[in-house]
């Protein structure tokens, strides 16, 4: 069904309030009590137009899952999201087609992402097939202007994905996610599967689309130095909720939440004045299908205490005291935020 039109702000994109996804378990025997994994919990988050929002966490804390069930690849279990204004949640058949020309994929894997039987052009081409309305040889331009655009010539739009490098896969799943026009492109570890040499290429190739198309970004990713590099916001995730989220400058210089600190810790750089000092963070990411009671860091968490265990924080702004001077919002999840310094030690 289609959905009303949620409240959002005019420059707001995509919002998202309280979603939450759970997969069902396999009973071991017929009448066990069903057990669920909790992958996303009660996240909300808005993307302004023209914008660029890291999702970053650990491998299994539910970047992925929350990637898809914002564009409805997933059905999520509870919540709302809204595009451009319109709740999108529970759209169906034609009007989920119409959504999805204005929110695009760009793949973790190029090499498994491409149809090895198709040729780049009509790889490129496949979106406007489906959805474009254009005739064949105004799409077949169109693809070409688009591969030509991400730095390939015309001569290797006959060519198969066997035929490419790994950052030129890339470029071709980057120029069939703008083959609709989206307002929105989803990139899920874009250059994780790239050479090191090569990702800065794709990284720069981004964000000039970005300029060039007016495109928001929702980037996926585990590694803070790239997300430092692209984005504007940046979301820490931490079993499937999220834990600190603010602009770019304001987490990577004055970070709040002892997880975000232990991530920050792991990036090496150069100017002391830039390091975060090591958290002693111990243990292992706990099971999502049996989550801790409480804030769910407290079992790894150096400054957890009684009521760690009982309540879970709410994702709330740092008052102007505790917050570095900038623009945006600086929110955390946590009881102490406000009295641990920038170094997470005790104010």
């Amino acid at each position: 069904m289609s959905g009303r039109a949620m409240s959002t702000e005019a420059d707001t994109l995509l919002e998202v309030r309280n979603l939450s996804m759970r997969y069902p378990l396999r009973r071991r025997t017929p009448f066990a009590p069903r057990q669920y994994v909790h992958a996303v919990n009660d996240v909300s988050l808005s993307l302004r137009r023209g914008e660029t929002l890291g999702i970053v966490g650990e491998s299994g804390c539910g970047k992925t899952t929350l990637a898809r069930c914002i564009l409805r690849l997933l059905e999520p279990t509870h919540g709302r999201i809204a595009l451009r204004g319109e709740d999108i949640t529970h759209l169906r058949g034609r009007a989920l087609r119409e959504a999805r020309r204005h929110m695009q994929f760009v793949f973790q894997d190029p090499y498994a992402s491409l149809d090895p039987r198709m040729r780049a052009l009509e790889l490129v081409r496949e979106p406007l097939d489906a959805l474009g309305g254009l005739g064949r040889a105004e799409a077949d331009a169109l693809a070409l202007r688009l591969l030509e655009r991400v730095g390939l010539s015309a001569a290797q739009a006959q060519q198969f994905p066997h035929q490419f490098s790994g950052g030129q896969r890339q470029r071709i799943g980057i120029a069939r996610a703008l083959a609709l026009k989206p307002q929105l492109v989803v990139a899920d570890e874009p250059v994780s599967a790239l050479d090191v040499s090569v990702r800065a290429q794709i990284l720069n190739l981004m964000a000039d689309l970005r300029e060039e198309f007016g495109l928001s970004y929702l980037i996926i990713s585990h590694d803070l130095a790239i997300i430092e590099h692209v984005c504007d916001q940046v979301a820490i995730v931490y079993l499937g909720r999220i834990v600190e989220h603010g602009p770019v400058e304001q987490i990577f210089l004055n970070p709040r939440h002892p997880y975000t600190r232990a991530l920050l810790a792991a990036i090496p750089r150069p100017d002391p004045a830039r390091r975060v000092r090591a958290a002693d963070i111990t243990g292992d990411l706990p099971n999502p299908a049996s989550p801790p009671p409480g804030c769910p860091f407290h079992p790894r968490c150096p400054h957890a205490q009684a009521r760690c265990t009982q309540s879970v924080p709410s994702l709330d702004a740092l008052p102007a005291s505790a917050a570095r001077v900038g623009s945006g919002a600086h929110r955390v999840a946590c009881f102490f935020a406000e009295h641990l310094g920038p170094a997470g030690e005790p104010a």
